[in-house]
């Protein structure tokens, strides 16, 4: 097992996710079907029923599919594996919540189109309506959207927070526009500036102080090119429930980054100094915490298998299709491999379906013939420079997991 003994070493292994340039796909017909899928079509789990029994859902989601989805508070909400991989683009009624700060209602929000969004630290600071916005530019791309805390379930020290294990993550198209478009519509950025910082004022209606309230993230500078003020998601206003009626999007970066009900993005000199930048969301050794310590900014390189999994039911002998999702952290995802018996034997995978560009997840396969017995399936990524370790990296919060041996799943074959 991996042990975090300093912040020197931990940054030895976060130094190497580095962001690569944009990748803004063009608005096609393609693009539109999907999206239009996506924001409206549940998922058909098999020979499941999750909700029966079960807590319902909160009434800001209400609309969200309840079979697919694991809820462990009103926070924080995962989607089942089963409802993941069958779609290359995750449905918005089955995209996990996490929410630090209380959604904003439709009376807080009022005129969508009214909203405002000021850009500080350029050569013209302005500020933008949601309007006004559409004006400068119109684009969609395709990111992976997942908490920094996905596969928290798997740390044996049970870190505080919800034990996600693989369903705090999703495949989203955006649309909005690029953040490069209005930093150039305001002159460009002063030169002495290091972080694209991002603020949200989701904690302006809970009337708590800002410092330990506000959602503000420091992002380095770079992140601009490829970032994107975003309105829409899958093909459908950006729900409140996901930050409506504007959300910063930031390619590669952990969700935290990818900042709520956007009010204001500047480029600093410093980060910012609120709690969720300074303190929070920081990957420390077990038993330490400290701003001294990495940022939960780059997602690494990561897969999984989303079937067969033990919600699956019988497997019967034979050919079985193995399934899975993969994504390359801020580089294009390479290869992924399968293996059957725990890692002792690899084979390689196949993607299937269309390419949606580097920061969007691919789907892959494995066709295989298992005789009847018991397996121990994983999947192992590699973006070309990295690949999935086999062991998770021990740390206080259990922040970034993509060791392969914990998200592999057990099945029996009859």
């Amino acid at each position: 097992m991996m042990i975090l003994l300093g912040g020197s070493q931990m940054k030895k292994k976060i130094k190497k996710l580095n962001l690569s340039r944009r990748n803004f796909l063009a608005g096609t017909a393609t693009l539109a079907g999907i999206a239009a899928t996506a924001s409206v079509a549940p998922i058909t789990i098999a020979n499941a029923n999750h909700s029966e029994g079960k807590k319902g859902l909160p009434d800001f989601i209400s609309w969200k599919d309840r079979d697919a989805l694991i809820v462990h508070s009103d926070k924080g909400i995962e989607t089942h594996r089963s409802a993941i991989g069958e779609s290359l683009v995750t449905p918005n009624r089955n995209i996990y919540i996490r929410n630090n700060m209380p959604t904003m209602t439709d009376e807080q929000i009022g005129n969508r189109m009214d909203w405002k969004v000021s850009i500080e630290g350029v050569k013209n600071p302005k500020t933008f309506t949601i309007a006004q916005l559409q004006k400068l530019g119109h684009e969609t791309m395709a990111t992976i959207l997942q908490c920094s805390g996905n596969g928290r379930g798997f740390f044996k020290h049970k870190p505080r927070g919800s034990q996600w294990k693989t369903g705090a993550a999703a495949c989203v198209l955006w649309t909005g526009v690029p953040m490069k478009t209005v930093v150039d519509a305001c002159g460009g950025i002063n030169g002495d500036a290091v972080y694209m910082t991002s603020a949200g004022v989701d904690h302006v209606p809970t009337g708590l102080d800002p410092k330990k309230a506000m959602i503000e993230r420091s992002v380095p500078k770079k992140v601009f090119k490829d970032a994107m003020l975003a309105w829409e998601m899958n093909g459908v206003p950006l729900p409140n429930a996901h930050g409506g009626p504007l959300r910063m999007v930031t390619p590669g970066y952990f969700g935290i980054n990818n900042v709520k009900h956007l009010g204001k993005v500047a480029f600093t000199t410093q980060e910012s100094s609120v709690k969720y930048m300074k303190k929070s969301y920081r990957i420390s050794p077990i038993g330490k915490k400290g701003s001294q310590y990495p940022s939960c900014w780059e997602m690494p390189v990561k897969s999984w298998i989303t079937r067969p999994t033990d919600e699956t039911g019988t497997i019967k002998a034979g050919k079985v299709q193995i399934v899975g999702v993969a994504m390359g952290g801020t580089k294009k995802v390479r290869s992924v491999k399968v293996s059957v018996d725990g890692g002792s034997s690899w084979k390689k995978a196949k993607f299937i379906g269309p390419n949606l560009g580097k920061y969007a997840w691919r789907q892959f396969v494995l066709e295989t013939t298992l005789s009847a017995g018991t397996y121990n399936i994983a999947s192992l990524a590699s973006n070309g420079s990295d690949k999935q370790p086999e062991l998770r990296m021990e740390n206080r919060r259990g922040y970034a997991h993509n060791g392969w041996k914990d998200h592999s799943v057990n099945i029996t074959v009859v």
